[in-house]
């Protein structure tokens, strides 16, 4: 499951790129029409602008606004930012491997195959569905 952290960030992200040809937007706007305490939204934001997805301006008109567009942030990008591992076991993780200390084989483990398999169809959406998927259902 997303964490909240991750499903706040894809409200933000969401509403930045509805308000994209307005300028900046301000923390407590996002907050205030997503029910988001405006600390925790304001750390999700930072996380997003180090990434390279936003951008901020300070002082009157200041806030925070996308600069990517919403079809070059690809979904896969967000999660592995603010969760880590997309996979479901950390044996069939691409960027967070380590082996299952359970396990006495991997190579012949049925579970390890079954995850590869839902890693990769699960990245393969993902990494395909971009921000502008949101913005288009909505």
């Amino acid at each position: 499951m997303l964490s909240k952290k991750t499903k706040y960030a894809f409200h933000a992200l969401t509403y930045l790129g509805k308000h994209k040809d307005e300028g900046s937007v301000l923390i407590q706007d996002i907050a205030a029409k997503h029910g988001i305490s405006h600390k925790f939204l304001e750390n999700i934001l930072l996380e997003l602008k180090k990434a390279g997805f936003l951008g901020s301006k300070k002082g009157k008109g200041g806030g925070y606004y996308l600069i990517k567009e919403p079809r070059d942030i690809p979904l896969s990008r967000i999660i592995r930012l603010l969760d880590g591992p997309i996979a479901l076991l950390p044996c069939v993780s691409l960027n967070y491997y380590e082996a299952c200390e359970e396990c006495e084989d991997q190579v012949r483990c049925g579970l390890n195959k079954v995850m590869i398999q839902v890693r990769d169809e699960t990245l393969n959406i993902l990494e395909n569905k971009t921000l502008a998927d949101i913005l288009d259902k909505e």
